[in-house]
């Protein structure tokens, strides 16, 4: 069977400030199961990036093995991508980035490419800070191989098969805040209002950004007994706060809401707006700053000891070195130096080595 997405587009289709339509941000038509959250997902990345004016061919998006790994195929056709080995996705991200720092990376994951096979990797990405934006598509089991529960699966949790998880499960925001990572979000597919600025918000920071994305799977664990099920994410999650982001090329302003604001700048200028809802300051998202890393971690525990899900913004550092920062690397790409560059000759060589003595 083959899959045509068609090429008629409206002539008057409203294009951004570079000019270019959502077409121009679209992939491949999906073939996953109809109503996978996983092409929320796409459709949120398609989304933010349009709205960015991101020049596509700007952008490569890197993947593992697994449903959510296919999902790079099916948003911006036109940018550099990469399916790489289970679980090596972070490997490959990492060498990409430090021969070109002028791309925007994005890598796409799943809670079994990330929280199991590959977990070590994301340890270390994390931990050193690379700047891309790395989104995990947690649906809670291994959807391409009939539905096995996966490492992120609660206690007592029952995919299709019906028999309750019985391990303890590996909650990735905490353990991207806990490795060092410098922008955490965690959202659910069907938001798309909260997902889309948190994805825009991400795609700006400089640094480690990582969003773990409850997107069920409506095929194996979209049952009464899984807590990766729409409608128990729909009962059990509650949000930080309504969240906007505001590009450097606009007017920093926002329509704030009653409650606490909070107004994070980024490196580039462009501003995140955190406000609360309506009713107690306390009780949604009550810690004083998203800065605060110790009290994300509260947050995030504290939540799940109360049986819910806490989504949002958890946590920014809107300081953040990245990689690049640490290493001291050259301030462009590695393909654009020269034989000058590369080849400085005896003496630059006799003089490192003498700094060792």
């Amino acid at each position: 069977m083959s899959y045509i997405r068609p090429e008629f587009r409206h002539p008057n289709s409203p294009a951004n400030e570079r000019g270019y339509t959502r077409k121009d941000y679209e992939g491949g038509l999906s073939t996953l199961c109809a109503g996978c959250g996983h092409d929320s997902v796409s459709a949120a990345i398609i989304d933010a990036c349009f709205e960015l004016s991101i020049e596509p061919h700007r952008v490569a998006k890197i993947s593992g093995i697994g449903c959510s790994s296919k999902t790079p195929t099916y948003f911006l056709g036109n940018s550099h991508g990469f399916n790489s080995v289970h679980g090596r996705m972070p490997s490959v991200a990492t060498g990409a980035n430090l021969a070109n720092r002028e791309m925007i990376y994005v890598g796409v994951s799943g809670d079994g490419d990330s929280a199991s096979i590959g977990l070590g990797q994301f340890a270390h990405v994390t931990r050193r800070n690379l700047n891309m934006l790395y989104i995990v598509e947690n649906n809670g089991c291994y959807g391409l191989t009939k539905g096995q529960d996966s490492a992120t699966a609660d206690i007592g949790s029952a995919s299709k098969k019906g028999a309750p998880n019985p391990y303890e499960p590996i909650d990735l925001c905490t353990l991207a805040l806990q490795l060092g990572a410098t922008y955490v979000g965690r959202s659910f597919s069907g938001d798309k209002a909260q997902l889309v600025p948190l994805i825009k918000g991400a795609l700006a920071h400089k640094g480690f950004a990582f969003l773990d994305v409850i997107s069920p799977c409506v095929t194996f664990n979209d049952t009464a007994k899984s807590t990766k099920a729409y409608d128990f994410v729909r009962e059990h999650a509650e949000a930080t706060g309504k969240m906007d982001f505001v590009p450097v090329k606009q007017e920093i302003t926002a329509d704030y809401e009653p409650g606490y604001t909070q107004e994070v700048t980024l490196h580039d200028g462009s501003v995140i707006h955190l406000y609360k809802q309506d009713g107690d300051i306390e009780n949604i998202a009550g810690r004083k700053s998203i800065r605060d890393r110790n009290e994300a971690l509260r947050q995030v525990q504290q939540y799940k000891t109360d049986g819910k899900i806490l989504t949002g913004l958890l946590y920014v550092d809107p300081d953040s070195q990245d990689f690049h920062n640490t290493l001291g690397t050259v301030s462009g790409a590695l393909r654009d130096l020269g034989e000058k560059e590369l080849c400085p000759g005896k003496q630059t060589l006799a003089d490192i080595n003498a700094s060792f003595r």
